[in-house]
């Protein structure tokens, strides 16, 4: 099954590392951030990709082409450059589409203009700045008991503050450091049906009116995974993606290397 990754965002609130690169290719733990979701699907099989790509796209393209060459140690014969050993055996069984989708092109428009490449009845899609958990196999479950269009991910998001209790008399009475919430935002993980591609244009902003849509017609399902889910908004976000990775606390590595 194919999975569409949205690889073509500027980042512009992160701009400490997106000035120089696109924000997919953001390193955590010495690996594009787009490396750890895409090992996320090929864990469950799907291994089957479509980048649509934007803003700095080339370098995406550069890092797939240079893949085997960046990511092991080799010997070359400088006088034949197609005579290279391989010294350790850091492969993947992906296959890689990479999709020119604009560099102004929003989310909808995005998914629209890789429709060609879509072959399927229903594919997955996400965004190239999250990771998670997610049993992948469950999600695609739950998307076809509903026999619904689109399937969407809620996820409890946790405060980015600290909470206080009061009583009456505005003593108060105690503190929560940064609680999950009760409400949910969308993590990010989709599962269309090819009918998706009815409620998109070229230019389209997925989250607005194509997914209004959907939901008026009670063609969009949900999805809730209450387990671990960040994305990589900011530079602080990067930041602890990486402390995380590094302090063996790298809950969404659910890959065997």
């Amino acid at each position: 099954m194919k999975v569409v990754i949205l690889c073509g965002g500027q980042g512009t609130r992160m701009r400490e590392e997106t000035e120089f690169k696109p924000k997919p290719l953001v390193d955590i733990g010495g690996r594009p951030i787009l490396w750890h979701i895409m090992k996320l699907y090929s864990h469950y099989g799907h291994r089957d990709f479509v980048l649509a790509l934007g803003y700095k796209g080339q370098m995406i393209k550069e890092y797939f082409l240079n893949y085997e060459a960046m990511n092991n140690n080799f010997t070359i014969n400088l006088a034949n450059r197609r005579l290279m050993t391989f010294h350790d055996n850091l492969r993947e069984d992906w296959n890689v589409t990479l999709v020119d989708t604009g560099n102004e092109t929003n989310t909808g428009g995005r998914i629209k203009r890789v429709e060609s490449f879509i072959e399927d009845e229903d594919f997955f899609c996400t965004y190239g700045d999250g990771v998670s958990n997610l049993d992948l196999d469950q999600l695609y479950k739950f998307h076809k008991g509903h026999g619904r269009i689109a399937t969407l991910t809620g996820l409890h998001p946790v405060s980015k503050y600290g909470v206080f209790q009061h009583a009456e008399n505005n003593l108060v009475t105690g503190f929560k450091e940064k609680p999950r919430m009760d409400d949910l935002v969308s993590g990010g993980f989709f599962v269309f049906n090819r009918r998706i591609f009815d409620y998109l244009h070229d230019n389209s902003v997925l989250e607005t009116e194509p997914l209004e849509r959907l939901t008026q017609e009670r063609q969009l399902a949900v999805h809730v995974h209450d387990g671990f889910w960040q994305s990589m908004d900011t530079y602080k976000d990067a930041l602890t993606l990486n402390e995380l990775w590094a302090s063996g606390r790298s809950d969404w590595k659910v890959w065997n290397e």
